[in-house]
């Protein structure tokens, strides 16, 4: 069974954007950071406008960026705009029928998951973007004690292997206090 990563994704988007500061960033850097196509930027970045949490601008000087402060964003906003609601879902088939348990357990399964659901919603809507750039500052901190650069005035790289690679170029990665 698989789960979906969109979450996660759209959480670092917004988070290398909250990093960048006002700077706007293109897809392609973006996708950098996350390993990812740009197209598939792209479109989760078009998601994200639809829930007014980027603003984008095409042409040379264009680029996404978050519309509002990272305060004012909470996991929960993300979590709404990219997935649907449900951590769990129930059987893709139907169970059987003429089973006592197959009959009935979608109904008490269905108890539980809004349980489910609502305590993640609770925790999400508990924190902010802010609160994942505050998060990351230490861990930041970490990598460049053990040789990762993360601002080096021309964007955002990481150590691999002794040799430099570029993970996006991100202009400004200050992170707004």
């Amino acid at each position: 069974m698989s789960t979906s990563s969109r979450f996660a994704v759209a959480v670092h988007v917004l988070t290398l954007m909250a990093w960048a500061d006002e700077e706007p960033l293109k897809s392609e850097q973006v996708a950098e950071s996350v390993n990812t196509n740009a197209v598939v930027i792209r479109r989760m970045l078009c998601e994200l406008a639809e829930s007014n949490l980027v603003v984008s601008q095409t042409g040379s000087m264009g680029g996404s960026k978050l519309a509002r402060l990272p305060e004012r964003i909470t996991l929960l906003d993300i979590y709404q705009a990219v997935e649907s609601r449900g951590v769990f879902s129930l059987h893709r088939h139907p169970p059987n029928p003429d089973c006592p348990v197959g009959v009935n357990i979608g109904t008490v399964l269905n108890g539980v998951l809004d349980e489910v659901d609502s305590a993640v919603e609770r925790v999400l809507a508990n924190m902010t973007l802010r609160d994942v750039v505050s998060r990351l500052k230490p861990c930041v901190s970490t990598a460049n004690r053990k040789g990762v650069s993360v601002a080096n005035g021309k964007g955002v790289s990481a150590a691999t292997n002794g040799k430099r690679k570029q993970v996006a170029r991100v202009h400004s990665v200050s992170v707004r206090n």
